[in-house]
C-alpha cells in the first residue's frame, strides 16, 4: 500500500480531459494512493458557454468536483494535471490557476512535488507535445520533480507514443482512441512509485 497523496487536477470543456483525470485517479488508486481530483475555475463567461452544448453539458455533469486550491497543492505530494490544448499552449483556466501560486511557491511548498501531465487535442497534431512541455517549463520554476512516463511501457505506443505524457486526439464527437486507458493508468502508477521512493528517501 502506498502512502501517497496525489491531486488530479484538470481543466476539460467537453468531458475528455476530465476522463484523462478519471483513468489517473483509478491508476493511483490501484497502489493505494489517496487521491483527490479536482478541476480548475471556469473563466469563460456564462453566455459563451450557454451557446455550446457539450460544454454547457459538461459543466454540469461535473458540478460537484471541487474546485482546486492552493491547500490541495501544499497537501499532495504529487500532481497529475489534465489540460487541453490551446493553439500549442495550456488552456487559459489552468495558466491562471498556476499563475495564482505564487504564494506556494515563495514559500518553497512547491519543491518536491513529483509532477506529470496529459493533455487533447482535435488532431495527431495539435500541439500535444508543446502544451505539455510548456506546463513543464513552470514545474521547473517550482523545483518540482517531473516524471514522464518515456518508453517505460508497450502502452505507450498504444495511445499514440508520447514520452512526454499521454496525449489524446479527439474526434467531433469527443471520442478517445484506443488505449489511452492502459497509457493514463501507467502513466499515474509511474508517479505514484517514483513519489513514493521520494518521500521514503527523504525520510531516512
Amino acid at each position: 500500500m502506498s502512502n501517497v497523496k496525489v491531486a488530479v487536477i484538470y481543466y476539460s470543456m467537453g468531458g475528455s480531459n476530465y476522463q484523462l483525470a478519471r483513468w489517473a485517479e483509478e491508476g493511483a488508486k490501484e497502489l493505494g494512493a489517496e487521491v483527490r481530483v479536482l478541476k480548475v475555475p471556469e473563466l469563460a463567461p456564462q453566455s459563451v458557454i450557454d451557446n455550446n452544448p457539450i460544454w454547457k453539458a459538461h459543466l454540469e455533469k461535473t458540478k460537484e468536483i471541487p474546485i482546486a486550491t492552493t491547500d490541495d497543492l501544499d497537501w499532495a505530494d504529487a500532481i497529475i494535471f489534465s489540460t487541453p490544448t490551446r493553439f500549442g499552449g495550456i488552456a487559459s483556466q489552468m495558466k491562471q490557476f498556476l499563475d495564482t501560486q505564487g504564494g506556494l511557491w515563495a514559500k518553497g511548498k512547491t519543491v518536491n512535488k513529483v509532477v506529470t501531465a496529459m493533455t487533447s487535442a482535435q488532431n495527431p497534431h495539435g500541439g500535444q507535445e508543446a502544451t505539455i512541455l510548456s506546463l513543464y517549463t513552470s514545474m521547473y520554476h517550482w523545483g518540482a520533480i517531473v516524471v514522464t512516463p518515456g518508453y517505460t511501457d508497450p502502452v505507450i505506443f498504444g495511445a499514440g507514443g508520447n514520452p512526454y505524457g499521454t496525449s489524446v486526439s479527439i474526434d467531433q464527437d469527443v471520442k478517445m482512441i484506443e488505449d489511452v486507458e492502459l497509457a493514463v493508468k501507467h502513466q499515474a502508477k509511474r508517479v505514484v512509485n517514483v513519489a513514493a521512493a521520494l518521500k521514503k528517501g527523504f525520510q531516512n
